[in-house]
This record gives structure tokens, C-alpha cells and sequence, in this order.
């Protein structure tokens, strides 16, 4: 491991914490509940699949790494 990786590794860690504070807050509460997560009710059987959630955090990550690797 080089020197570079603690500051990268605290970001993150801040970062996740950030994202922890907004979803007990109910800021995220809109996550998951996008159009085109399926979401399937059947007796005492539930299925979900947040298909345009995880693009949605996918294009996120994307972007931010991209960002940081410049």
C-alpha cells in the first residue's frame, strides 16, 4: 500500500457516513422507490428488484471515480 491510500480510505469513510446521516434522516427515503424498481406483492411472498436504483448509484460511482482518477 502506498501513502495515497489513507486519505482515499478516510474520504470513503466520510462519504459513507454522509450517506448513513441522510438515510436516518429519511432524506433518501425516495431511494428504491424509483419508477422501474419492480416490486412484486404475492400473498405472503415479496419480491423486489431496484433495477433504475443500482444505475442509478452505478452512474454515481462511475462519475466519481472518473473525477478522482483525473
Amino acid at each position: 500500500m502506498n501513502r495515497d491510500f489513507g486519505p482515499l480510505l478516510v474520504v470513503v469513510g466520510v462519504l459513507v457516513v454522509l450517506v448513513g446521516v441522510l438515510a436516518w434522516n429519511g432524506w433518501l427515503s425516495w431511494f428504491g422507490h424509483l419508477p422501474g424498481d419492480v416490486r412484486i406483492d404475492s400473498g405472503n411472498v415479496r419480491v423486489y428488484f431496484p433495477w433504475v436504483s443500482m444505475i442509478v448509484v452505478s452512474v454515481v460511482v462511475s462519475l466519481l471515480i472518473a473525477l478522482i482518477r483525473q
